[in-house]
């Protein structure tokens, strides 16, 4: 089952050879200091728009968006933006009332999106969730829907008995619509989503007697591959695959961690590296423990870079969420008539509409 977390941790898990578009909607309640509705739209990993509750504007993230469409489309936007967040507050509230919750604090979210393949294949998905889980999601191949939950079941027989038309619209915007943004905001960043950087490594080890963190950061796109060997064969056991994570500057990182027992590091330590496979590198990066960063004065440094990380992490997948799932020609500037994903309130549906 997939959840429905990491919202700006971004949609980073995007496959190689494939551009994806996907929007986010998160309300939250119970989480001081934190805009109660977030949204957010990716395209291949890459965040281009972003809303809250506070800023009540929604503001491009990428300079090359700036220009790719007018002013009266950002102006559509944060209008649609803050109508989503009225109906999404009384969505976390029926969703609280199914659930049998009075307080605590609570999510509701809904991901959609499309990708598009090099050979032309596309996909898409439509799907919400309460609390970090699956809750509704649509299958546009059927026009039905699955509840993940009993309480998701009574919008699930509403929608396929008295409201087809709202899975209906989905489909179609999911095949047509999103499909064609893809392709345009692929064109409008050609030179930032189809770049390589290739990712700078390090061996990191606090002691003698802990974990080493093989840490690859600053690459994209975010598609990576990194082992542990021994004896220059892949090595699984006491291995530990961290999770693709954005970088402030639109790069990701990615850690895997190697916890051998004290006597095997002792004994056979030169037996180990690190191996990082990326297509911004010519070759393998290859780093082995002569390179580990280990002396008192670093340990600090580490559990501030480690630490900042976690927290980061923690609170945001509390809170927001998502999944991650080319073509490119010139297209032209976006005119006051075409309209993003997130003009689609018309079927943004009220899971509390019984």
């Amino acid at each position: 089952m997939r959840q429905i977390l990491l919202l700006l941790l971004g949609a980073y898990l995007v496959c190689a050879g494939q551009h994806s578009h996907i929007v986010i909607y998160t309300a939250t309640k119970g989480v001081p200091g934190f805009p109660e509705f977030v949204a957010a739209t990716m395209v291949d990993g890459t965040q281009v728009n972003y809303y809250d509750s506070e800023i009540k504007e929604v503001i491009p993230r990428q300079d090359w968006v700036r220009g790719a469409v007018d002013e009266q489309f950002w102006q559509r936007n944060t209008q649609i933006r803050s109508n989503v967040h009225q109906v999404f507050k009384n969505n976390i509230n029926t969703a609280m009332e199914r659930f049998n919750q009075t307080q605590g604090v609570h999510s509701f979210q809904l991901m959609y999106g499309c990708e598009l393949d090099t050979d032309g294949t596309t996909r898409g998905y439509y799907q919400y969730g309460y609390d970090g889980e699956d809750f509704l999601s649509l299958d546009k191949s059927s026009l039905t829907w699955t509840a993940a939950n009993p309480e998701a079941v009574i919008t699930k027989v509403k929608w396929e008995t008295k409201e087809r038309q709202i899975a209906e619209y989905w489909k179609g915007y999911l095949e047509n619509t999103c499909i064609e943004w893809v392709q345009k905001y692929v064109g409008y960043g050609k030179s930032t989503l189809e770049r390589k950087d290739a990712p700078e490594v390090f061996l990191l080890q606090k002691d003698s007697s802990s974990p080493v963190l093989c840490q690859a950061t600053g690459f994209y796109p975010s598609n990576i591959m990194m082992t542990w060997q021994k004896k220059g064969e892949e090595h699984h056991e006491d291995v530990e695959v961290g999770t693709t994570l954005p970088n402030v500057d639109g790069t990701f990182q990615k850690t895997v961690t190697l916890s051998v027992k004290p006597e095997e590091w002792k004994n056979n330590r030169d037996d180990y590296r690190c191996v990082v496979q990326h297509v911004g590198a010519a070759k393998d990066i290859v780093v082995t423990v002569k390179d580990i960063r280990s002396n008192p004065g670093s340990d600090n440094t580490i559990a501030i870079i480690v630490g900042c990380v976690v927290g980061f992490v923690a609170l945001l997948s509390v809170i927001i969420g998502l999944i991650f799932w080319r073509k490119s020609n010139g297209y032209g500037r976006a005119s006051t008539k075409d309209s993003d994903s997130e003009n689609s309130d018309q079927a943004l549906d009220k899971v509390n509409a019984e």
